[in-house]
């Protein structure tokens, strides 16, 4: 587990935009069970999620059509959160940074890791603003 002060300033790229963390089981199953579309960050620490996928998460909200909500729980913080968001996006395996929107509760796009790694934020945020444009 990483010490809060070290994942503060990450969680923040995301809670500043609005996004709402998850910390349990509960909260995620809850926020899956909501009516509409619910866009789930999960954050790390890792070199990836600074550079490529928090900046992509955020600059995919400037689109016109964007989720209903958008939640992130952090791999290596909040492991309860992490292992119920993980169990919805099966049959994806666990990785980190990954997003993934639902509808109505139902997994209908995923980024995986080796599709952030490496890739511009702009790209990334193409590939959700495609997804929104389809899903919200």
């Amino acid at each position: 587990m990483y010490p809060a002060e070290l994942v503060k300033p990450m969680r923040e790229d995301l809670t500043n935009v609005g996004f709402e963390e998850l910390h349990t089981s509960d909260a995620v199953e809850a926020a899956l069970a909501k009516e509409g579309t619910t866009l789930v960050v999960v954050n790390s620490v890792c070199g990836c999620a600074a550079a490529n996928a928090r900046p992509g998460a955020r600059m995919s909200l400037q689109n016109a059509k964007r989720p209903d909500h958008i939640v992130t729980v952090f791999a290596g913080v909040d492991k309860e959160a992490v292992d119920a968001a993980r169990a919805q996006m099966v049959p994806f395996p666990p990785s980190s940074p990954s997003m993934a929107l639902f509808k109505d509760g139902e997994l209908v796009h995923m980024l995986e890791r080796h599709h952030i790694e490496g890739r511009p934020a702009e790209l990334i945020s193409e590939n959700l603003m495609d997804a929104y444009n389809d899903h919200c």
